[in-house]
């Protein structure tokens, strides 16, 4: 018998907390939390000046079994981060309104998800990547019954990843990573297989300690 779950009031919770956000709130590095200012000052002076602004669309899909996480895997022949797990978005464009509109924009071309099936919640902080980016992360509801186009000069495949197991600090793990001859630890979410890391992880762990700060 299929397994059914009441998604209203983590819904509601979600709603509630990013209902007045706006987006390009105070940007933060991965895990800012967990860095020494000695760290957070050697990764700013990693990025340029007035970092490159881009939009990412953090697509909550509405399914029977619970809220789902919807992710791209980037194709393995490109040049920058090959392969790496992502949220659909990309750069900013002079006719984009804003960062709801480019990553709206971005899933579209990347893989086909039509703005009618989706709804926005608000936005996370920004986070520096070290790719040179200021990055919006704009989460959104997105209605099922909708089909994917993949854009395989950009995106090998999608998947989608139970937002409570994203959510369950214990499916956080260190992972230490060389920036410019230092050790940081960052993290990285393992799911059937694959590996979430990077931005996408910080993202991610930054909706997590939101919601478990409001949670009761």
């Amino acid at each position: 018998m299929p397994h059914f779950i009441d998604t209203a009031p983590l819904r509601a919770r979600i709603e509630a907390l990013l209902r007045d956000t706006a987006p390009g709130r105070d940007p933060e590095f991965p895990y800012a939390a967990q860095f020494s200012s000695d760290q957070i000052e050697l990764l700013r002076k990693l990025l340029p000046e007035h970092p490159a602004r881009a939009a990412v669309l953090v697509p909550l899909v509405e399914r029977p079994a619970g809220l789902q996480v919807l992710l791209t895997q980037r194709a393995s022949h490109l040049k920058h981060h090959a392969g790496q797990i992502s949220f659909p978005g990309g750069r900013i464009e002079p006719g984009d309104a804003g960062p709801w509109e480019a990553a709206l924009r971005e899933a579209q071309e990347e893989i086909g998800l039509e703005p009618g099936y989706v709804t926005r919640a608000g936005y996370l902080q920004d986070h520096l990547v070290i790719s040179g980016f200021r990055v919006t992360p704009a989460v959104a509801f997105v209605r099922p019954g909708f089909d994917l186009r993949l854009d395989r000069t950009e995106v090998e495949d999608v998947f989608e990843v139970p937002l409570e197991f994203v959510l369950d600090p214990r499916n956080h793990l260190p992972r230490d990573r060389s920036v410019a001859g230092h050790t940081i630890v960052t993290h990285e979410i393992p799911y059937e297989g694959r590996h979430i890391w990077g931005a996408t992880a910080s993202m991610l762990i930054t909706f997590a300690r939101l919601l478990r700060g409001a949670a009761p």
